[in-house]
């Protein structure tokens, strides 16, 4: 051809510019650039989740009383003794291991469903929504404290606004806070109000970041109200469902302040929590061996349902 042997010209690079195919050598400090950004939480991290960590299963292996200098070395016994019938902390921890079951099979599903029912509603294009999803998710903001007094105030037998218009109503007063079932229903009623707003939230931000162009599909393949919801909704949800049932579980499973202030345990010991049981053990008994052994017992239990809950979802995702 005509062109075979003219030179090609030579462009010369700017000068400091490197060829685009050369890659810049990264400087240390570069490298470390990240781990001054993360040194503050790593910092953190370290300072008030490892070390106290770390200190817990130290105070688990020995006669921990804080008011004595010796604490005696005792090994596995604090946890061997969570699982023999002639120890006297066997007992009451397993019962409240127990009721924290119950609370945790009580609450959860409402936790799940009745937040995801008021996000699809939250969802909607309708006026003064704004105002809607505030109102829901305001109670989510108060403490613990709070909310116990509140309900305290309002289910007491004797003093209580429930049964006070039950009175007026010509209805029997019901013992909300002394009997069972009326405990549970109480402390799960309590608080599927308090945090319900929290998991609403959380269904409502994965319920904005599914493609419409989705629910338009479906619609043109003649799919009604309830199949977009189980073939639209549900698969986008998955990821935030994952989240909302495993953080659920945890808070559940962790369930203290509203027992200790509505029912304080009543009646007898049947709404007694491990987190309560394991408190009233090391705070007040002085017994932090024994209840720093039954904190990693109780940990165990949730690292196992977390691990289940997480291969459920995996599976489901297949």
């Amino acid at each position: 051809m005509a062109t075979q042997g003219i030179e090609q010209p030579h462009i010369q690079q700017p000068p400091g510019r490197k060829p685009s195919g050369s890659r810049r050598k990264p400087t240390d400090a570069s490298l470390l650039t990240p781990f001054v950004f993360l040194a503050p939480y790593l910092l953190l991290f370290i300072v008030f989740i490892v070390i106290p960590a770390v200190f817990g299963i130290w105070i688990s292996l020995h006669v921990w009383d804080p008011l004595l200098i010796a604490k005696p070395w005792v090994g596995l016994q604090n946890y061997t003794d969570l699982f023999s019938s002639n120890s006297t902390t066997a007992g009451p921890f397993w019962n409240s291991m127990e009721a924290t079951g119950k609370f945790t099979l009580y609450s959860v599903p409402l936790l799940v469903v009745i937040p995801l029912v008021v996000a699809l509603i939250l969802n909607q294009q309708i006026r003064g929504i704004q105002f809607f999803r505030a109102m829901y998710f305001a109670p989510y903001v108060l403490g613990v404290a709070v909310i116990g007094v509140l309900w305290r105030f309002l289910l007491d037998p004797n003093v209580g606004l429930v049964n006070y218009y039950l009175g007026v109503l010509g209805l029997e007063k019901v013992p909300w806070i002394t009997a069972l079932p009326w405990a549970w229903v109480s402390l799960v009623g309590a608080t599927v109000w308090w945090t319900l707003g929290f998991n609403a939230v959380i269904y409502l931000a994965g319920l904005q970041d599914i493609d419409p162009e989705l629910y338009n599909a479906a619609k043109v393949d003649g799919a009604n109200r309830w199949q977009r919801f189980v073939n639209v909704t549900l698969p986008g949800l998955r990821p935030v469902l994952l989240f909302v049932v495993t953080v659920t579980i945890l808070a559940s499973a962790n369930m203290f302040g509203q027992s200790y202030i509505i029912t304080k345990g009543a009646p007898g010991e049947e709404t007694t929590t491990a987190i309560m049981y394991i408190a009233e053990t090391g705070l007040q008994q002085f017994n932090m061996g024994a209840a720093a052994a039954m904190s990693y017992v109780l940990a165990l239990a949730l690292l196992i349902v977390s691990v289940v809950n997480f291969a459920v979802f995996r599976n489901r995702g297949d």
